[in-house]
């Protein structure tokens, strides 16, 4: 069992039975790949992939809201607590930056979209 809560700011839910939770990629690594990884060495995307230095990185999520996002951007999925969107779009960019991986256009139209409502 966890010994504290822990809030999923996908949903906005608090759990504290860790069968519920997912630790989610924010950017999904199939996400990655498309976006630039594929370039990348194999110690690179295994560095990518098991991320503990940003916090953005890697998240605690509810196992449904992580399945629901599957390897969706943010012009396809958004979570369903909107309290949250700005800081996910802003959490997804700056990922997006500092592994040095391209935006697609629908997904650039989406974040520009989506920043102008924050």
């Amino acid at each position: 069992m966890l010994t504290r809560n822990r809030y999923d700011p996908f949903t906005g839910n608090t759990y504290t039975n860790p069968s519920d939770l997912d630790i989610d990629h924010l950017v999904p690594l199939k996400e990655a790949h498309i976006s630039g990884a594929h370039l990348w060495t194999a110690t690179r995307r295994e560095q990518y992939a098991n991320d503990l230095s940003d916090p953005d990185s890697l998240i605690a999520v509810s196992n449904s809201a992580n399945r629901s996002k599957g390897a969706k951007d943010v012009a396809q999925w958004l979570p369903t607590n909107e309290a949250f969107h700005c800081e996910y779009v802003k959490r997804w960019v700056g990922v997006k930056d500092r592994w040095g991986l391209n935006l697609d256009r629908v997904e650039a139209d989406a974040v520009e979209t989506l920043l102008l409502e924050c």
